[in-house]
């Protein structure tokens, strides 16, 4: 299991005193809150992506680039990628750089978004948000395990000859994570592709969440990667603790009643029963995450989101103490208490490139000379390309 948080990286005014960080304070202390979260001894930091107030984190890889070099162990994500917005090539080359200053400690979650007026910002009608996710995923995956792509779909400009750099950090792409709360034709995409699926369960009861991740399961099996119990499966989830739960719910009621997603809607109390929130001591967190599995089966991933609507950064690093200290080192134990031996473990650089290559050397991207016309010969590359991936039933050539 990997533990880590996630933030969406909301600058949202305190209820409690009024003040309202800039933009600025708010960027250093999310910097703050993930190398602290590697310091308590979490595994991930993921950081969504957002192009409007009250967001800042419209270049999420630029952000965890800095913060790989102020870490050492951390793995770095995001929550989500947009799919449908960003161009699949400018995205396969930024997490590919990403990997290697990061040494390969990044994946990423890709998902649709939630903002409506993004999509005309970069060009893109909303109507067609299924459709682009699954055909600039399709290019994506091809970009990163084809050294010479041949592309024509429907949302962009053909390529002919064309070649993603760098090249992915040993020859293995990124692990994906799909991102969904509602969408399960984004559960059957995971499957198809073999990636892992993570439910953002934070908003709704866990029954629909239920339906996602049995679908998921089920198709994984299908296309024939897995049983269903060995399919890659996240959830999110947040909490708010102190050492007395009432002192707990007394503290986090006003950031709750004013948060700008869920605030002036259902009562804390509701919120907490219907969704993963949970507001108390820290036992009542691990009571509540541990039995998580009954509801989901085991799974390989939990992230935390703690520093949303306006907390501010002393109280979040509060937070991240008493996770670290008290509540994940004991969800360790009890998550991995009677876990099956072919549930596999979570996706890591390490892990993939030893299922790739066993013994042998992994692949170092040596160019040949080469001034950006890749149609004749079968590789720009001196070493041994990386072998094709499979397509989503899009740009697939023929034998």
């Amino acid at each position: 299991m990997q533990f880590g948080i996630f933030t969406v990286s909301d600058i949202t005014q305190d209820p409690t005193d009024g003040t309202t960080p800039s933009e600025a304070e708010r960027i250093k202390a999310t910097i703050a809150i993930a190398k602290h979260a590697e310091e308590v001894g979490l595994d991930v930091f993921a950081l969504g992506e957002h192009h409007n107030p009250p967001f800042w984190s419209s270049s999420p890889t630029t952000t965890l680039a800095y913060i790989a070099a102020q870490t050492e162990r951390l793995l770095l994500s995001t929550a989500t990628t947009l799919i449908t917005t960003n161009d699949p090539v400018k995205i396969a080359e930024d997490f590919a750089m990403l990997q290697h200053v990061s040494d390969g400690r990044v994946d990423l979650m890709i998902g649709r978004g939630n903002t409506g007026p993004v999509y005309p910002w970069f060009g893109k009608d909303i109507r067609q948000g299924l459709p682009l996710a699954i055909e600039n995923y399709n290019l994506l995956h091809r970009l990163w395990r084809e050294d010479v792509v041949d592309w024509e779909g429907q949302f962009r400009t053909p390529l002919q000859g064309f070649t993603s750099t760098p090249r992915p950090l040993d020859g293995v792409a990124p692990f994906v994570w799909h991102g969904s709360i509602r969408t399960p034709e984004i559960a059957e995409q995971a499957a198809y592709y073999g990636d892992g699926f993570f439910a953002n369960n934070i908003f709704w009861p866990k029954e629909h969440y239920q339906r996602l991740i049995a679908l998921y399961r089920q198709r994984y099996a299908h296309y024939g990667h897995g049983t269903p119990e060995q399919a890659i499966v996240g959830l999110g989830g947040q909490v708010f603790m102190a050492a007395k739960s009432q002192d707990a719910v007394k503290a986090f009621r006003p950031y709750f009643d004013n948060a700008p997603v869920y605030g002036h809607g259902p009562s804390l109390e509701d919120f907490s029963e219907m969704t993963p929130l949970t507001v108390g001591s820290p036992q009542q967190v691990i009571d509540r995450y541990a039995a998580m599995r009954e509801s989901y089966g085991d799974y390989q991933r939990q992230l935390f989101l703690i520093d949303h609507a306006g907390l501010p950064l002393k109280t979040v690093l509060e937070q991240l103490d008493i996770l670290g200290g008290e509540v994940v080192p004991v969800l360790r134990k009890e998550l991995e208490k009677n876990r099956p031996a072919d549930v596999p473990d979570a996706p890591t650089h390490a892990n993939l490139v030893a299922a790739k290559y066993g013994d042998q050397a992994p692949r170092q991207a040596v160019p040949g000379a080469n001034r950006g016309d890749n149609l004749v010969g079968e590789s720009p590359y001196r070493d041994t390309p990386a072998p094709a991936g499979a397509a989503f039933g899009l740009g697939r050539k023929e034998a």
